[in-house]
């Protein structure tokens, strides 16, 4: 790895950061004159973060959901979810939501990844129906990384309203948690969707996140090729394809609904 590419992610100034985005929630609630916030707590860093981020500015006005599906979600996820909860002072529901997976699983043949997605569409649709009920504008957790990558379930975590973290690379949130104050523990867990037993992002991916952070900042941000990439980093070129190749394969999830007969300009 290049420590100097890393240092360069790194060094941020989160203080104007965590800032603009109190700013960016306080004006989005004012614009589309909504009562407030709500989000999936998951006892992971990015909720974890958008948490932090709304006991800031939105304490009185945000609802945070915890929705573990107790057949496969670690106890330790759920128990990360409530000290948070305990620390910011947020309102909160918790809700199981085994019993709706397994009710979807008495009317559909097995398929374990298509099961996996249907876990984050369910934690979707139950924000949403309390985001109704209550005038509130859902939160995502997509941090840029997963982001650029596609590693969100479409229509599942990544249907939101508003994308605070959008624009942090996961080692940038990482770094803006301690600023924050999120728990040590909580920033330094191995990041999991937890869609099935013993999920984990990066070996899932195959990748770490110190590199696909390196990775997608010298293709996107320093404008690098693939060759280049490589050998700035000095990681095999079979790598940064793969990287890419996922942000290719994924593109379908970032762009809006794709029509015929558009005019082609």
């Amino acid at each position: 790895m290049n420590q100097k590419i890393l240092d360069e992610i790194l060094h941020q100034d989160y203080n104007s950061i965590i800032k603009n985005i109190e700013e960016f929630l306080e004006t989005q609630i004012e614009k589309n004159k909504a009562n407030g916030v709500i989000l999936g707590l998951s006892g992971g860093i990015d909720s974890a973060v958008l948490a932090y981020l709304c006991k800031g500015v939105l304490k009185e006005k945000t609802l945070a959901v915890i929705m573990p599906d107790t057949q496969i979600t670690p106890s330790i996820e759920t128990e990360d979810a409530m000290k948070m909860i305990s620390l910011t002072g947020l309102e909160y529901k918790l809700v199981d939501i085994k019993p709706i997976v397994n009710e979807y699983s008495n009317y559909l043949e097995p398929n374990d990844w298509a099961k996996g997605n249907l876990r984050a569409r369910i934690r979707a649709n139950i924000l949403y129906y309390y985001a109704n009920a209550k005038n509130y504008l859902v939160l995502g957790s997509s941090d840029k990384s997963e982001y650029l990558i596609g590693y969100f379930t479409k229509y599942g975590d990544g249907a939101s309203d508003l994308v605070p973290i959008i624009s942090l690379y996961k080692l940038q949130v990482r770094e803006i948690a301690k600023v924050l104050g999120v728990p040590q523990n909580v920033i330094e867990k191995k990041s999991s969707p937890h869609l099935w037993k013993e999920h984990e992002a990066e070996k899932e991916i195959g990748v770490s996140y110190e590199e696909i952070d390196s990775i997608l900042y010298c293709i996107f941000d320093k404008k690098c090729s693939i060759e280049q990439t490589a050998e700035i980093l000095q990681i095999e070129k079979q790598t940064v394809n793969k990287v890419y190749k996922l942000h290719l394969d994924s593109m379908h999830k970032r762009e809006t609904q794709q029509k015929p007969f558009e005019d082609k300009k």
